[in-house]
């Protein structure tokens, strides 16, 4: 497992769009992106960084495994 490492809100967001996700809406402190195929959408506060288990419950649900999503970071 990759060493804990801090994700800004900025770069989750990338990450989403570059795996498909598209921003559905803005509310309050939240964002909230949806991708078809996915049973429920992915929600992330616009706090930054990014608390790691918001993170692990989001890529749980995209069905992304830890190490999948680190090496997708260091390519955008």
């Amino acid at each position: 497992m990759p060493k804990k490492q801090s994700v800004t809100n900025k770069q989750f967001q990338k990450f989403l769009i570059y795996i498909g996700c598209s921003l559905k809406r803005s509310h309050g402190d939240h964002f909230v992106y949806i991708r078809s195929g996915l049973i429920r959408p992915i929600i992330i506060p616009k706090d930054s960084p990014l608390p790691q288990f918001i993170i692990r419950n989001n890529i749980r649900i995209l069905n992304i495994t830890w190490e999948e999503f680190f090496n997708i970071l260091e390519k955008i």
